[in-house]
């Protein structure tokens, strides 16, 4: 057997396998005598079946898995045992060609991209900048007011806004608005004008008072949805499709009324006794967007960071075309056509990767399981969030945590991003940034200059 690298560029070549029949032909008469034992041969007892017939029967498949066994084996090993750093996966060259019914020496050729050489150092020369987002007074206003209306109740009101649910009755009228004979009545149901779909049934129910009387379309105002329908009819889905008109008489109105400044709201926002007072409260709640524009902020670091390494490492010569090819082949569902339309996006991606790459390598950024159940934590506390259930016990979130490692695709996605928080880290660690103080506004005007 000889295996052979030739390069053909500075970022591609082709690695050839030969094989003579001494180098699998002892593999196949073993696996010929095993089928011979398993497989037995009508007129033959198991084990003693001819050789000849075992070859005639099994011998082009057999020989066929043995050589794509020692191929992918030796392509493997070559690989591993002289480093090549590769870009994708080889592919059989065009212009190989195995005859394995006539020929008994193979040689197969494999096209290889390699990844470039490159260097990428960090360190105090190298400036980024970071964007410090303030927390304007206006920003802790409106949290407030947020969270006072989440944590708000329902009271009686006497005028009905979009926010207010009513409770009335409703009685289905003919077309010529007189009431329907044995037509549905309905004596308590529940309406918020809120959720209505059409704009001119949501109209109708908003500066209404108690006994007020008004026509309405509960098909138009529920968007033709039959579930929705139903609860308000209180009718089966199966019999909701009327499309007339109702007299909807408002019998109650609940408005909304904001929670009030003091403890009860504390607790339910922070957390039993977190805060015992207004201004700990509010300066909480200036910490918790701190560390939500934070988070902005660091996100706006990655770009920036990416632009300016890009930029120090230049121009980086890759396999194009092997590339190419190797998408395309993955990719069942895209043409070449596509596939070239895509690539300029699809080839910063790669670079980008390799520059990652690099770096932790050069600083021995290695993914610990705790960095993994750090990320699975904020996973499951953000879906519990997602549920409006926040303050989750730690305990919960851890054993919620481990489920989501449990899964293949969350344990690969966590991992992913375990890695591209590592090697920010380290990016932040080793360079210079050029720190600036700026405004939301400001800051989201950097998104559209990027644009």
């Amino acid at each position: 057997m000889n295996v052979t690298l030739d390069k053909t560029g500075n970022v591609t070549g082709v690695l050839t396998i030969s094989l003579v029949e001494e180098d699998y032909q002892a593999e196949v008469k073993k696996q010929l005598s095993h089928l011979g034992r398993v497989r037995p041969i009508k007129g033959f007892r198991p084990g003693h079946v001819p050789a000849s017939l075992l070859k005639k029967h099994y011998g082009g498949q057999v020989t066929a898995e043995v050589v794509d066994d020692i191929v992918s084996r030796e392509l493997s090993e070559y690989i591993r045992n002289n480093n090549i750093d590769l870009l994708g996966e080889p592919m059989l060259s065009k212009d190989t060609k195995v005859d394995l019914v006539n020929e008994k020496d193979f040689s197969f050729k494999f096209d290889l991209g390699f990844a470039p050489e490159f260097e990428v150092k960090l360190d105090k020369r190298v400036k980024v900048p970071y964007y410090n987002i303030e927390v304007s007074q206006e920003m802790i206003d409106k949290q407030n007011e947020a969270y006072m209306k989440r944590f708000g109740t329902q009271v009686p009101g006497e005028i009905s806004t979009e926010d207010a649910l009513l409770r009335g009755s409703l009685v289905e009228l003919n077309e010529d608005g007189t009431e329907k004979e044995e037509g549905i009545k309905v004596e308590r149901t529940i309406i918020s004008p809120k959720y209505l779909k059409d704009e001119a049934e949501k109209a109708k129910l908003i500066d209404l008072k108690v006994d007020d009387e008004v026509t309405i379309n509960p098909y138009k105002g529920a968007g033709g949805n039959l579930t929705e329908l139903a609860s308000m009819l209180a009718v089966d889905k199966d019999k909701a499709d009327v499309k007339s008109d109702f007299t909807f008489k408002v019998g109650e109105i609940l408005v909304n009324k904001d929670a009030e400044m003091g403890q009860e709201l504390f607790d339910m926002v922070l957390g039993k006794d977190v805060a015992k007072s207004e201004e700990e409260y509010l300066a909480k709640i200036k910490e918790m967007l701190a560390g939500q524009l934070k988070s902005d902020s660091n996100y706006r670091f990655t770009i920036d960071a990416e632009t300016v390494l890009k930029k120090k490492v230049g121009d980086l010569e890759l396999p194009d075309d092997f590339l190419k090819r190797y998408l395309l082949s993955t990719n069942k569902e895209a043409d070449a056509a596509k596939i070239d339309e895509e690539y300029p996006k699809t080839r910063e991606e790669i670079v980008w990767q390799l520059i990652k790459e690099k770096i932790a390598k050069a600083h021995d950024v290695k993914i610990e399981k705790e960095d993994q159940m750090r990320l699975a934590r904020i996973f499951a506390a953000q879906q519990f969030a997602q549920y409006g259930i926040g303050n989750v016990p730690d305990e919960t979130l851890d054993r919620y945590a481990g489920e989501l490692m449990e899964n293949k695709d969350y344990a690969r996605e966590i991992t992913r991003r375990a890695f591209e928080d590592k090697v920010f880290e380290t990016i932040r660690d080793n360079v210079s940034l050029t720190e600036k103080s700026v405004s939301v506004d400001e800051f989201n005007k950097l998104f559209e200059e990027k644009k």
